[in-house]
């Protein structure tokens, strides 16, 4: 009986061991065949620029100012921080009216991070937050903002140079 004992352990042990393992077994992922699409029925990317914007002046040089700090948005699930995103934006300009955008820099950075946190508590963040869409949806969104609070005329584009986030 003493030498029969730990061969029923381990048989035990071992089909506990399979059992585990076929229920914790991941989903096989369904293989799509891909078809070929036409050009028509390709997703194109979605302009960020606002309809009512001027159109540019093809002789302006384009300038582009780097926001100075990070922008760090809290992600809260059930009244804890759950993770952080840290994103980097730029705004772009023309060179003449790049010294109005930095001299309403703070205005822009409270506005923007009204945005983020307006997007981070409706579950923005949440899950493939680097989608497409997703993306452009923020991107739209800090235009508005940024377009009001310096001008039309003054901002062009919104660009999202870095974003990451850090789950805890």
């Amino acid at each position: 009986m003493k030498k029969l004992l730990p061969i029923i352990v381990f048989i035990i042990f071992a089909a506990i061991g399979v059992g585990a393992g076929k229920f914790l077994q991941p989903e096989p992922e369904k293989e799509v065949a891909e078809v070929p699409l036409d050009e028509s029925e390709t997703e194109k990317p979605v302009p960020t620029r606002s309809p009512d914007q001027p159109p540019r002046d093809p002789d302006e040089i384009i300038e582009y100012v780097k926001l100075n700090n990070q922008f760090v948005v809290p992600i809260v699930v059930d009244e804890r921080v759950a993770s952080l995103i840290v994103m980097s934006l730029s705004i772009e300009t023309t060179d003449a009216k790049k010294d109005d955008v930095l001299r309403k820099e703070p205005k822009l950075r409270d506005s923007f991070l009204q945005v983020l946190f307006t997007h981070a508590n409706l579950g923005g963040f949440n899950g493939e937050f680097t989608r497409v869409d997703k993306l452009n949806s923020l991107r739209r969104l800090l235009l508005e903002v940024a377009q009001r609070d310096v001008g039309k005329e003054a901002v062009y584009d919104v660009l999202i140079l870095e974003i990451a986030r850090q789950d805890y």
